[in-house]
């Protein structure tokens, strides 16, 4: 199982981590998302890609990006 490490902006409290879990566990592939709000970051286990996870975060209004 692949990691995929992002960066997420947007989020202010913790509505915003369970919406951004849930709409990063929804994409195919991925099997679970662990999302933190300071600083900020998201760790992806699964086999999507990294374009799915940024547009599926983007879809709930927050941005992304993948972290080295």
């Amino acid at each position: 199982m692949s990691e995929t490490h992002l960066k997420i902006t947007g989020m202010t409290c913790g509505h915003c981590v369970r919406a951004v879990t849930k709409a990063l566990e929804g994409v195919s592939g991925v099997e679970k998302a662990d999302v933190t709000l300071t600083p900020g970051e998201a760790v992806v286990h699964g086999q999507a890609s990294a374009a799915a996870l940024i547009a599926a975060v983007k879809e709930e209004g927050y941005g992304a990006a993948v972290q080295d």
